[in-house]
C-alpha cells in the first residue's frame, strides 16, 4: 500500500455490511432504552449492529459485544514474569474491566459515608428468623435481604435519586429496579429485583436467592440483569468494614455496605457496646449533588435504625 494509505478495518462482529447500513438507517431502530443510553456512552453506532433480542431488537449485550470487539488503544507491552501462570480473560471479565474503566474515566464519582446503628435491626432479624424457623415451611432472612428492602424503600422516599444521565437530559426512572451484586468465579454480575419498593420482605428474599442461584449456574437471561435503577453491593459477609464501589453505568449511584461490627457507641452521656454498619454511596455528580445523596443516605439510615418503618 502507498505510505499514506491504510488497510480497510474489518467490520466488528455483528456489524451490518457497509452497503446495507444506509438501508438500515432508513428504518426504525429497534433498541431498548438502556441499550440506546449505553451505546451513546460507549460511542457504539446502533446502525452497525444486528440485534440478538426478540425480533432483532438491540439489547445491552449487543452494545457490550460491539464495544469489546473494537481494537483496544495501544499500550506498552507488559512482560509476564517467569514462572507466572497466565489466565486468558473470559468474556465476562473483559466486559467488566472495560465498563469499570469507562465508568471511572467518564463518570465524575463522589462519595458519602454514614454509620448506622444496627441494634434494632439485628434484634428484628433475630425475631423474624425465630418465627420463620417455627413455620411449616422454615424461612430465614439474611441481613442483605433487609438491607435491600430498606434501600428500595429509601429510593421511593427520595425519588430524585432514581435518575440517569443522558446526552439530552436527566432521565427520571418510573420504577425502582434494584440491582444486587453477586460474585461469581468468573466475575461480578448484578441481577435485578424489579419494582423492589413494592415487594414484601419474603418476596425480596425469595427473588434474591433465586436470581443468585441462576447467576451462579449461568442461567440468567439478559432482561434479568440489564437496566436497573441503582446497585447494592454488600461485602459485609466477607468481613469488609467499609469500601467505595464503582458506579455501574448507565446507573448514577451504587451503595456499598460493610460488615456489622460491635464497637463503643455514645448514648446520651453513656458509652456502651453497640452494633454499627458503614454505608458508602458512590454517586455520579452530573445527576446527584451532595445534598440529594445525603438525603438518600439519611432515608436508608432511618429505615435501618427503625425497622418497624419497613412495614408501615
Amino acid at each position: 500500500l502507498p505510505a499514506h494509505a491504510s488497510p480497510r478495518p474489518a467490520p466488528a462482529p455483528g456489524a451490518a455490511p457497509a452497503d446495507a447500513r444506509s438501508g438500515l438507517a432508513e428504518h426504525r431502530l429497534f433498541a431498548s432504552p438502556s441499550a440506546r443510553r449505553l451505546a451513546r456512552a460507549l460511542g457504539v453506532d446502533l446502525h452497525a449492529l444486528a440485534g440478538s433480542g426478540p425480533n432483532g431488537r438491540i439489547v445491552r449485550v449487543d452494545i457490550d459485544n460491539a464495544a469489546a470487539a473494537r481494537p483496544a488503544p495501544s499500550a506498552p507491552a507488559v512482560a509476564v514474569p517467569a514462572g507466572a501462570a497466565l489466565l486468558p480473560h473470559t468474556p465476562m471479565r473483559a466486559t467488566i474491566a472495560r465498563r469499570l474503566v469507562q465508568s471511572k474515566q467518564q463518570v465524575p464519582h463522589f462519595y458519602l459515608t454514614v454509620d448506622c446503628r444496627m441494634d434494632a435491626m439485628m434484634a428484628a432479624r433475630a425475631a423474624l428468623n425465630a418465627r420463620g424457623q417455627a413455620a411449616p415451611e422454615p424461612v430465614r432472612h439474611s441481613l442483605n435481604d433487609l438491607l435491600a428492602m430498606a434501600v428500595a424503600r429509601a429510593v421511593a422516599r427520595v425519588p430524585a435519586i432514581n435518575a440517569q444521565w443522558t446526552d439530552e437530559g436527566i432521565a427520571r426512572l418510573a420504577q425502582v429496579d434494584l440491582s444486587i451484586a453477586v460474585a461469581l468465579d468468573s466475575g461480578l454480575i448484578t441481577p435485578i429485583v424489579r419494582n423492589a419498593d413494592r415487594k414484601s420482605l419474603s418476596e425480596i428474599s425469595a427473588e434474591i436467592a433465586q436470581l443468585a442461584e441462576q447467576a451462579r449456574r449461568g442461567r440468567l437471561r439478559p432482561e434479568q440483569y440489564e437496566g436497573g435503577s441503582l446497585t447494592l453491593s454488600n461485602l459485609g459477609m466477607h468481613g469488609v468494614r467499609e469500601f467505595a464501589a464503582i458506579i455501574n453505568p448507565p446507573q448514577s449511584v451504587i451503595l456499598a455496605a460493610g460488615a456489622v461490627v460491635r464497637q463503643p457507641v455514645v448514648d446520651g452521656d453513656d458509652i456502651r457496646v453497640g452494633h454499627v454498619m458503614s454505608l458508602t454511596l458512590s454517586a455520579d455528580h452530573r445527576v446527584v449533588d451532595g445534598a440529594l445523596g445525603a438525603r438518600f443516605l439519611g432515608a436508608v439510615k432511618q429505615l435501618l435504625e427503625n425497622p418497624i418503618e419497613l412495614i408501615l
